[in-house]
């Protein structure tokens, strides 16, 4: 599930900036980008995030804003000697150009470094705090957005719910249909019939094409469905039950026989499809 978290800190005149960004995935796949100064926790930083998010396309972002008392190495003997061997080097041959020897210098390796700096216990406890606290938001976005879907999935099973009964007069004209149509039919054949075995062929055709416990079963699943939403993490859980609602639909739809009947069937598969692409991005 998408969500955002962020964390400013200010510590040992430090301003410290930790960002969480999150898109649906169905896998964790988290990509952190951490400041050198934290580069030695990044294990530790990284089982953390893993353990409160659990899941998504997960960008951590921890970096250094502002330092109050930068440090800054310069190797003076390095620099002398690198400047006396370039100003020698251009007088030898003869260098027309006003060339910045200075400048040129500064660029050469080693000359300028930062030192690796050792942070305190106190600061990095403030920072794992500052990443559970980012950690936190984005899950607070989660349970919003949570809170979104929920209401439309429950508008939704509710609409399964109401077709299932709308399916029902269509589904007592559709044996006075069947049965009329097939009695015309015979009647204009150049051939006697037996009645009872009629009656006999048309119950057990009837019986093929029956539908009630697909819906009894359907029934239940939706039933199961809202009750399932009531727990922590189920979204596994009710994409299998979304399966076993769209395959009580298909075999509703396979036997209907009637047209009123399969635009409910497909009016109820558009819902279920719907609930289903949401479905692979939660929890």
């Amino acid at each position: 599930m998408t969500g955002f978290g962020k964390a400013t800190l200010n510590c040992e005149g430090k301003t410290i900036v930790i960002e969480i960004r999150s898109l649906n995935s169905k896998q964790l796949d988290l990509s952190a980008r951490i400041s050198p100064l934290f580069r030695d926790k990044e294990n530790e930083i990284r089982s953390l995030a893993t353990k409160m998010l659990e899941r998504g396309k997960i960008e951590l972002c921890i970096y250094v804003e502002k330092t109050d008392n930068p440090t800054v190495s310069i190797d003076e003997n390095l620099a002398k000697a690198y400047f006396e061997k370039l100003t020698a080097l251009s007088k030898q041959i003869n260098n027309p150009k006003d060339t910045d020897i200075f400048a040129q210098m500064l660029r050469i390796p080693d000359v300028i470094s930062t030192p690796k700096e050792e942070i305190s216990e106190n600061l990095w406890n403030i920072v794992f705090e500052g990443v559970k606290t980012a950690c936190e938001s984005v899950n607070r976005f989660r349970e919003e957005e949570g809170d979104t879907l929920s209401k439309d999935f429950t508008y939704r099973i509710q609409l399964i719910s109401k077709m299932i009964d709308d399916i029902k007069p269509f589904e007592n004209n559709r044996i006075t249909e069947l049965k009329k149509k097939l009695i015309e039919n015979l009647e204009n054949m150049p051939v006697k019939y037996d009645l009872n075995r009629l009656e006999q062929e048309l119950i057990f055709y009837l019986e093929k094409l029956d539908i009630t416990e697909e819906k009894v079963r359907l029934r239940k699943h939706c039933a199961y469905f809202m009750d399932t939403m009531k727990e922590n993490n189920a979204g596994k859980k009710l994409g299998f039950i979304i399966q076993e609602i769209g395959r009580e639909i298909n075999t509703i739809g396979s036997k209907a026989n009637d047209f009123n009947i399969q635009q409910i069937v497909v009016l109820m598969k558009d819902e279920a499809e719907k609930m289903k692409e949401q479905l692979a991005n939660i929890l």
